[in-house]
């Protein structure tokens, strides 16, 4: 296995500051909107963003204020001004983090551009979203485009289109549901309501979040009958700035927001340790992630504290969840050696009587060929689950499932081949410490 060490190269120049800020987006001139093209990977949005000249991909993240940069690739350089250290604290149970924060920097998302915006690096290479989704992913951007436009995201045809508020029109819609908005530390929240096992309906403030893959994440609280069901696993949630973040998996009887309304909805409930940071926000009682959102074409307007919610196709997807106990990531490349099978004919010339022989010799060559694949290795294995029963172990590197190669697929392909109804048998074969080891077992239902 090949492993590539990622290095960021940071150039302080001292030089003025701009006479007059740029303290929005802007659109370029004559335009009243821009359409975005972006690609869903687990339930998230991924854009095309250039920082400082740049090109990078970021996440767009409601849930975040200030953007984040957290990965480059090899060799990438990024000018970077009027520097400082600080510490960060984010979600997981681990302690804060260091980073650098960056004034005056450029945005460009397509034709729209910011020229003075504020910046967060993040030197530490365990805060890396690329191994997790198969992509490259190098920070997370949110607020600064949120506030500055109407957003329309539809998950249906994977475009965004940013209008200037003061030329945007709503049209009358019979099957769209607008519901208020409110916000606070610049993220937006929402009234909603979920029946968790009794039935029972509760109120509760959930964060709009489209940097979350999860359906829905419930903070336990016991004095508004906010409690884990019966039916649960423990299992591993995702990686926040300040960690791993571990919780439980369930199901919610009914989830309602607006008109609409879900049953059977996942839920997560993380642990209270992995969420003291968010917690300082009493109302708060949860997120909504992007498994909910994309069953939506999205308008959300933060000038007018609003969103508008349409169903788009992804509406009656049903709400599934990993069965096999596998977290998977990619991770750098491995070197895999093939037999190839080359052939080569030789026609004979003719005899010295000039009768010509007629005859044709073929010859079969086989040679190894070498190349550099991806690599998905075991990143978390759930206790108590098939895959863990059947003896695979984190740092396992997948060579095949049910006889494909995986190294010919995307991260969320694999995963996919993962997926299915219970009871689908899944044959693995792994590299252990360059011993080649095979698996089996058979997805379980658990909730």
């Amino acid at each position: 296995m090949i492993t590539v060490k990622k290095h960021i190269i940071l150039f302080f120049l001292c030089i003025a500051s701009f006479a007059q800020a740029q303290y929005k987006f802007m659109m370029p001139k004559g335009k009243d909107k821009v359409t975005i093209p972006f690609e869903l990977l687990n339930n998230l949005i991924l854009i095309p963003v250039e920082v400082n000249g740049v090109e990078m991909s970021f996440l767009l993240d409601s849930g975040v204020n200030k953007p984040i940069l957290f990965n480059l690739n090899p060799g990438d350089s990024l000018e970077i001004e009027q520097r400082e250290r600080i510490q960060l604290r984010g979600l997981g149970s681990g302690s804060t983090i260091s980073a650098v924060r960056a004034r005056s920097n450029s945005f460009k998302i397509k034709n729209v551009e910011k020229i003075d915006l504020e910046l967060f690096i993040i030197l530490d290479e365990e805060i890396n979203m690329s191994t997790r989704l198969g992509v490259p992913v190098h920070g997370i951007i949110g607020y600064d485009v949120f506030k500055d436009f109407i957003v329309e995201i539809n998950y249906s045809n994977s475009k965004i289109k940013l209008y200037k508020p003061e030329s945007y029109t709503y049209k009358s819609c019979r099957k769209c549901v607008d519901l208020p908005l409110t916000f606070r530390h610049s993220k937006p929240y929402i009234d909603v309501s979920v029946a968790i096992e009794s039935g029972e309906e509760i109120p509760v403030k959930l964060l709009i979040d489209s940097g979350g893959s999860d359906a829905l994440w419930l903070f336990e609280e016991e004095k508004l009958n906010i409690n884990v069901p019966d039916k649960n696993f423990d299992d591993f949630l995702g990686k926040g700035l300040s960690g791993s973040i571990y919780g439980k998996r369930s199901r919610v009887k009914k989830f309602s927001m607006g008109g609409f309304s879900f049953k059977n909805a996942k839920v997560a409930f993380p642990d209270s340790s992995a969420i003291v940071y968010v917690k300082n926000f009493k109302e708060r009682n949860g997120s909504i992630g992007g498994e909910i959102l994309k069953r939506f074409k999205v308008v959300i307007d933060y000038g007018n504290k609003r969103i508008r919610l349409r169903k788009s196709r992804f509406y009656s997807d049903p709400f599934r969840y990993n069965m096999s106990g596998i977290e998977l990531q990619h991770n750098g490349m491995r070197l895999v050696s093939e037999v190839v099978k080359r052939s080569t004919s030789d026609s004979s010339s003719p005899s010295g009587n000039g009768n010509p022989v007629g005859e044709v010799s073929i010859v079969f060559e086989h040679y190894n060929k070498f190349s550099l694949v991806k690599s998905f290795e075991v990143a978390e294995v759930r206790e108590d689950s098939p895959a863990g029963y059947s003896g695979l172990i984190k740092g396992d590197v997948i060579i095949s499932i049910n006889g494909r190669y995986v190294h010919k697929y995307s991260l969320n392909r694999v995963t996919g081949m993962l997926e299915g109804k219970e009871g689908k048998k899944i044959r693995m074969k792994v590299n252990r410490n360059n011993v080649l080891l095979d698996f089996e077992f058979r997805l379980k239902e658990v909730l």
